[in-house]
C-alpha cells in the first residue's frame, strides 16, 4: 500500500521504535511507516488502517507492537475474533495487562457478555491503572446491558470516578454511559442531568452528548442549506411572472 511522502516512520512512539530495533534497519523503517498510517487512519478510515496493519503484520508478526496495532485495526472494523487473537498474541509477548478491557469488549462483540463479566472480575483488573479500571467498568456495564440487566448496568457504573467533579480523560465517556443507561431504564430526568454533565466534561467532542441533551430538550436543528433553498424558492414566487430563463450549465450540473 502506498505511503505518503510526509510519513518517515519517526512519528511512532519511542517504545515502539525500541521494539523495532530487533529488525534490520530497512525493514524496521517500513514497518514503522505502516504503523504510522494505522494510527493516522484508524478513526477516520478504519478500512484503510486495517490494510496498513496487515502489511505491518506480514513484515513483522513477532513484534508485540505490530500485533497490538493489528488488533486495534481489526477491532475498529468490528472483526472481533481477529482482534482478540491479535491482542492475546501481544499479551503473550509482553505479559502486560493493558489490553485486558478491550479483550473483554471483543468477547462482547462476539456475543459472549458472560465471558466479558468473568474477565471484569479477574485478578488482572487489579493490575490496571485507573484509566484501565474505568474502561473495564464501562465494558462490564455494557455486558450487563447486553444481557438485559439495566439496573445492574447502572449500579456497575456508580463509582467514585463517576461521582468526582474532577475531569479526567475518561470522565465524559463514563458520564455518557451512565446517562444512556438511565435513559434506557426510563429515568429521563436523571439521564438529562448526566448528559449535561457529560457535555461539561467532553472538551474534545468525543461523544454526542450535546446532541442527546438537545434531543431530550426537544431542540430541533434545521439545516442552514435547506433553509436558504426554501427562502430562495419563496423569493422566486413573490417576484411574479418573468421571462423564462434559458437553461444554463449549472442547471445541467444539478441534474
Amino acid at each position: 500500500m502506498p505511503i505518503p511522502e510526509d510519513v518517515t516512520g519517526d512519528e511512532i512512539d519511542k517504545d515502539v521504535r525500541q521494539e523495532l530495533q530487533s529488525l534490520p534497519k530497512t525493514l524496521a523503517e517500513d514497518v514503522a511507516k505502516n504503523l504510522v498510517m494505522v494510527a493516522r487512519l484508524i478513526d477516520e478510515d478504519p478500512e484503510g488502517a486495517y490494510g496498513y496493519s496487515r502489511v505491518a503484520l506480514r513484515l513483522a508478526s513477532r513484534v508485540a507492537a505490530v500485533r497490538e496495532a493489528a488488533g486495534f485495526a481489526a477491532y475498529a472494523n468490528q472483526k472481533y475474533s481477529e482482534a482478540l487473537a491479535e491482542f492475546r498474541a501481544a499479551r503473550r509477548m509482553t505479559g502486560a495487562v493493558e489490553l485486558w478491557p478491550v479483550m473483554a469488549d471483543c468477547e462482547r462483540g462476539l456475543g459472549r457478555p458472560e465471558k466479558a463479566l468473568d474477565m471484569a472480575g479477574a485478578s488482572e483488573v487489579h493490575k490496571l491503572d485507573k484509566a484501565g479500571q474505568v474502561e473495564m467498568r464501562l465494558v462490564a456495564a455494557g455486558a450487563r446491558r447486553d444481557m438485559g440487566q439495566l439496573d445492574a448496568a447502572i449500579v456497575t457504573l456508580q463509582s467514585p470516578e463517576l461521582a468526582s467533579n474532577a475531569v479526567q480523560p475518561w470522565t465524559a465517556r463514563l458520564r455518557y454511559a451512565y446517562a444512556d443507561a438511565l435513559l434506557a431504564a426510563g429515568r429521563q430526568a436523571e439521564a438529562r442531568e448526566w448528559f449535561a454533565k457529560a457535555v461539561e466534561a467532553d472538551r474534545d467532542s468525543s461523544t454526542d452528548a450535546s446532541d442527546r441533551l438537545a434531543e431530550l430538550d426537544g431542540v430541533e436543528f434545521v439545516d442552514a442549506l435547506d433553509e436558504s433553498e426554501s427562502d430562495g424558492e419563496g423569493d422566486g414566487e413573490s417576484q411574479g411572472e418573468s421571462e423564462p430563463e434559458k437553461p444554463s450549465q449549472e442547471d445541467g450540473d444539478e441534474d
